[in-house]
């Protein structure tokens, strides 16, 4: 490298040294007193290894010491969440965190305690969680008739992994936990295109069609039996209040048996869809609809002309010799 670029680089680098001294949020540097995304996304993979042992396993793996290999993985997401949870208390230090913990059996004092008792917490809740997996697993077999197998779910289904690591993350959400939940389902998100806060609350049998495009807001309540296509927002009617709205229920509530087809969106914290709903692509909803309605939007009028410009009827369709456009 010339003696002239070397110049330069020692330049641009005082140049950004003096700018990260203007003590503004994006120039903190205590990059140790923050959770580490990798190895939360690490944590996030070893804990489906939990939830479907025989999906996800590495090379050391070794089928006659099952027991064995539970304790050992068990022992790795015990230890490394912890690291990652006392990062966290170290500077959130949240009162309801510290609550969570003393409920453990954890002195206040002690962050190392402290996170070890909310991971070991969060491990005990595994067998729940996979339960409801179950459920979601059971859901979209039998929602899909294009579905081979349950196998064939698990290992590509981007609905049920964005769902089953949301469910991981709620638990860690309602230790009021933070970033980490948040950490783990972005990286669902960046993974299967769907957005679901770990705020949510999903109940059993959900099923995710396809997926791409789904939003889900940290205040949504859902309930059992929940099928949703790609392009679905659950969102908020407005967010022009800003932090004033954090922990306001802003987020639709979607009711037992609900149906909701793609592009629709659904949005406010006062709009309840009744049970046994049915929400046709692209609706548009800020306002709640009783038990056993269908919401559809009225067909659109196609209408079609040829290449000069003469509009012609469904019936005339192909019997011209011109091209006609679909306008």
């Amino acid at each position: 490298m010339p003696r002239q670029d070397d110049d330069e680089i020692r330049m641009l680098a005082q140049k950004l040294l003096a700018d990260y001294g203007n003590h503004r949020e994006i120039d903190t540097q205590e990059f140790f007193h923050r959770p580490d995304k990798e190895s939360v996304r690490e944590i996030t993979k070893k804990l489906l290894r939990l939830i479907t042992p025989g999906f996800y396993r590495d090379r050391n793996y070794r089928f006659y010491n099952m027991e064995g290999n539970i304790m050992v993985l068990i022992e790795d997401v015990l230890y490394n969440l912890s690291q990652q949870i006392g990062i966290v208390l170290r500077y959130a230090n949240d009162r309801h965190i510290r609550e969570n913990a003393a409920d453990c059996g954890c002195s206040e004092g002690d962050m190392d305690e402290q996170a070890y008792c909310l991971a070991k917490s969060f491990l005990f809740r595994i067998p729940n969680i996979r339960e409801y997996v179950q459920t979601d697993l059971e859901a979209t077999f039998q929602g899909d008739p294009a579905a081979y197998n349950m196998d064939e779910i698990i290992l590509s289904y981007p609905g049920l992994l964005a769902t089953t690591i949301n469910r991981l993350a709620h638990e860690l959400f309602l230790l009021n936990i933070p970033l980490i939940p948040r950490i783990m389902t972005e990286y669902a998100h960046s993974t299967t295109g769907i957005d679901i806060h770990p705020g949510a609350t999903i109940g059993k049998y959900f099923f995710i069609d396809h997926g791409t495009g789904i939003v889900i807001g940290s205040t949504t309540h859902i309930g059992d039996h929940v099928k949703v296509y790609q392009g679905v927002t659950l969102g908020a009617l407005s967010t022009s209040g800003g932090q004033s709205l954090h922990g306001v229920k802003r987020h639709p509530t979607i009711e037992d048996n609900v149906t909701i087809y793609s592009g629709a969106s659904i949005l406010g914290g006062n709009t309840v869809i009744g049970k046994n709903s049915v929400i046709g692509s692209n609706a548009f909803l800020t306002k709640s609809v009783p038990e056993g309605t269908r919401v559809t939007i009225r067909n659109q009028e196609l209408q079609f002309a040829t290449k000069s410009g003469q509009i012609m009827d469904m019936g005339d369709i192909g019997q011209s010799d011109e091209w006609y456009y679909m306008i």
